[in-house]
């Protein structure tokens, strides 16, 4: 795929969505990290329902240890893995207080030292709390990449190398936010729903599916 057909896939991507976001409902980059640390192997929908509680209960790193395991886990039972979940969350909380002020740190190597985030998780609060251009490549971005050939690779850290050098650079602080989204509803895992897609007659695609009559 050349660069003008990429100009003209976040164009379109850009123009029927100008302000993308995440799904996860946050108010702070500490609520953020915890919805994100939570989202692994989940649906946001599902974290979702699970911080509803949560967070008014206790949104701080401080509030969150003083829950204790026991506490924490009755606001997080509902979401998959929660007890590995909850003990790496008291962890960070632990570590964000003792190291960082109570604070998230907005670098790559200090959140990726921390117990449950890993390289994903980093760009994903890197991007939407600290609006760093970084791209965090989930499942969707990885299907949606190598699916319409926007960059294709075949591991995740290739995909994330490859977006970050080929996507315009007007494009690149949003990009993270188009791809999810675009995979999650309209490019889909079994059935890609392409007569539906804005951006079908650029995909590369081969196998684009009909449109039912």
């Amino acid at each position: 795929m050349n660069r003008d057909k990429r100009e003209q896939i976040f164009s379109i991507l850009q123009a029927a969505n100008p302000h993308p976001t995440t799904e996860l409902e946050y108010s702070t980059p500490f609520e953020l990290l915890v919805a994100v640390l939570l989202s692994a192997q989940a649906t946001d929908v599902g974290v979702n329902k699970a911080t509803r509680k949560l967070f008014p209960v206790a949104n701080t790193p401080a509030a969150i240890l003083a829950l204790g395991p026991a506490g924490l886990e009755q606001h997080i039972k509902t979401i998959g893995l929660f007890r590995s979940k909850g003990k790496h969350l008291l962890e960070t909380c632990a570590i964000l207080l003792e190291k960082h002020n109570g604070e998230v740190p907005q670098d790559r190597e200090s959140l990726e030292s921390l117990p449950g985030v890993g390289r994903k998780t980093a760009n994903v609060v890197l991007n939407t709390a600290f609006g760093q251009p970084t791209i965090a490549v989930d499942t969707h971005i990885f299907r949606v990449s190598n699916r319409t050939g926007i960059a294709p690779g075949k591991t995740v850290l290739e995909v994330e190398k490859r977006l970050e050098r080929l996507i315009p650079a007007q494009f690149k602080q949003d990009a993270h936010h188009w791809l999810i989204l675009h995979g999650r509803y309209v490019c889909k895992a079994r059935t890609p729903d392409c007569p539906n897609c804005g951006i079908a007659h650029l995909c590369e695609f081969r196998r684009k599916t009909p449109e039912r009559v």
